[in-house]
């Protein structure tokens, strides 16, 4: 299957050159704030694409989807939206989650610890594909400033789980993929530190 990685492209998914493919993945922040009007918009631009099945999750900047989930869910029509909960594409078992470590004032902002390893707990083995908005700790998550700011409760369950392929994105500057133990890992983030769409999807074949 061949999957088009993206994420946070931030209401400017309209300026890539989106290869096509089978799965179109989407990691979140795919708007600036979460209005309606930017999910309709972001719907409208999802009805576009060839891709013949799309799975998206929220990010941080995607407050619509936590503030009120259910509209912003039904405005979502040309994709299938995840929020700790699967699907299964062709065969391919995927998990999808929004949450990452707190992170300024944003959606989606749990604890480090408890709070966030609860969330991590709730990813079912056997699954194939992971989707986050925030990497795992130590794994394409540095800041220009060189912290490395993943969450060490998702690299563990990571860990536990074991899936071929972890897409996310939310750390703009750490964009790329790399393979460890097996699973590729891949961080999406089409924007750059300075929120221009200059970094392209990601293909993977699995």
């Amino acid at each position: 299957m061949r999957i088009v990685c993206l994420s946070d492209t931030h209401d400017l998914h309209g300026d890539l050159a989106v290869p096509d493919g089978d799965l179109l993945l989407h990691a979140g922040d795919a708007t600036m704030s979460g209005t309606p009007q930017q999910i309709e918009a972001f719907d409208d631009w999802l009805a576009r694409q060839p891709h013949r099945h799309k799975v998206v999750i929220a990010g941080n900047h995607d407050w619509g989807f936590q503030r009120t989930p259910a509209r912003a869910r039904s405005l979502l029509r040309h994709a299938t939206y995840l929020e700790d909960s699967l699907a299964e594409v062709d065969g391919l078992r995927i998990w999808g989650s929004p949450w990452q470590p707190w992170f300024y004032d944003w959606a989606f902002n749990l604890e480090r610890g408890p709070q966030i390893a609860a969330k991590w707990a709730l990813i079912p083995d056997g699954i194939d594909v992971l989707v986050t908005h925030g990497p795992p700790l130590g794994i394409l998550d540095r800041t220009s400033r060189g912290e490395a700011v993943g969450c060490a409760d998702l690299l563990a369950a990571i860990d536990r789980v074991r899936p071929r392929l972890h897409v996310f994105g939310h750390i703009h500057e750490a964009y790329g993929r790399l393979e460890r133990d097996g699973c590729l890992f891949v961080n999406a983030s089409n924007c750059s530190e300075r929120y221009r769409p200059v970094q392209p999807p990601i293909v993977v074949d699995l």
